[in-house]
């Protein structure tokens, strides 16, 4: 019997913030793949190793967690006063989908240095040293995105001091900024509060009514207090991801959520959206022992955070919810905003599973409205391997 050889594909495999995914430019796809559609999400399922009945992704890139189940699509921008295009596919591992309702904040880390480094940048915009300032435009949910890279001896910088918590080396910092970061295509006619409210009621059967801050910025996310649903903020992954009924709980506060910042029409249609919105629960600062045994001190931090992310705790904070925490922390009033001591915050150091990070957001009130210009933190990026990725014809 003949079988069809394994067709190649040019792509990079590359660390942004927390996550790790694989990323390619579109000129290099095969032509069925250069545009949506099913074969574009075949091939990208095939790439990375999904859907995986054991949940392992053995055959492909994926390692098996949110985190490191990702792809990157870039190209030259077509838009006026931006560099480069960017598109995200989150793959779920075992089902067989590609989720495109969102960002990944971590891996916006990774796109000004891919770009710069593969011709998707004019020459012209690029510093022999210093920082290049990259615009990009994040083609899920419509956003503006500057990175800040740096650039030694015409090229990318990717070592460096700078050091982050859940990343085990230092690396070169990159800056981003999200501009605008409330996410108008995402439902809720443009606000940033789609219910209209900073805290709702919002009714889970089975759960309870629980207080919540449902916010548009960065990526869709509903904001919970841990008390309310048993937890005290300083959980690890396995608090959370060994115990069935605890995972159970938070795709019901997810779908519900989702429901009620109008991002689906039933219930149902929650499990073909696992990327959004996301579920996070905050707490007042406290002491707590980090996934690498590093010591937090309630000192350290404003507010205690915790996400979930593809139904599952993430071990650090997507970057895209990072940036929802900066802006509800900016806007009195929020649950986050409240756990972090309330008032006027400009920007906040939150506690995660592994360690803490520093996010900030300027928002201001217009005719009544919120509004947040932008929201800023910085992350590393490095390339890990580059080449080609085989999958069967």
């Amino acid at each position: 019997m003949a079988h069809a050889p394994q067709i190649k594909v040019p792509a990079t495999y590359m660390r942004g913030g927390t996550s790790k995914g694989v990323f390619f430019r579109l000129q290099d796809m095969p032509p069925a793949t250069q545009v949506p559609g099913a074969a574009r999400d075949a091939l990208l399922m095939r790439v990375i190793g999904s859907p995986d009945p054991y949940g392992k992704q053995t055959d492909g890139m994926g390692a098996a967690t949110s985190s490191t189940s990702k792809t990157v699509i870039l190209a030259k921008s077509t838009r006026p006063d931006h560099d480069v295009d960017y598109l995200f596919g989150q793959v779920s591992i075992d089902k067989p989908f590609v989720d495109w309702s969102g960002n990944c904040g971590n891996l916006s880390a990774a796109v000004g240095p891919f770009s710069i480094s593969n011709g998707l940048v004019d020459p012209s915009r690029i510093p022999q040293n210093g920082l290049a300032t990259i615009r990009i435009w994040q083609a899920n949910i419509g956003k503006t995105i500057i990175s800040h890279v740096q650039m030694t001896d015409g090229a990318v910088q990717e070592t460096g001091d700078f050091e982050l918590d859940g990343v085990t080396f230092p690396a070169a910092e990159v800056q981003l900024e999200f501009m605008d970061p409330a996410a108008e295509e995402e439902g809720g006619g443009g606000a940033m509060f789609p219910t209209g409210n900073l805290v709702d009621d919002l009714v889970v059967p089975g759960v309870g009514t629980l207080k919540a801050t449902m916010i548009n910025a960065g990526i869709p996310t509903v904001f919970i207090n841990a008390e309310a649903i048993g937890y005290k903020g300083t959980e690890l992954q396995d608090d959370i991801n060994s115990d069935p009924k605890a995972l159970e709980m938070f795709e019901k506060i997810r779908a519900h959520g989702a429901l009620r910042m109008g991002l689906i029409t039933q219930l149902e249609e929650a499990s073909k959206r696992q990327h959004t919105p996301k579920v996070a629960f905050v707490a007042k600062p406290a002491d707590y022992v980090a996934s690498s045994g590093k010591k937090i001190a309630a000192s350290d931090t404003n507010v205690l955070v915790r996400a979930m992310s593809m139904g599952k705790l993430h071990h650090a904070m997507m970057g895209t919810a990072a940036v929802a925490i900066g802006t509800a922390a900016a806007i009195p009033g929020t649950l986050v905003n409240l756990a972090a001591g309330g008032g006027s915050l400009d920007a906040v150091r939150f506690g995660h599973p592994s360690g803490t990070l520093r996010v900030g957001a300027q928002a201001t009130q217009v005719d009544g409205e919120w509004q947040v210009t932008k929201a800023i933190m910085s992350r590393s990026a490095r390339v890990l391997m580059e080449g080609w990725v085989r999958v069967p014809g």
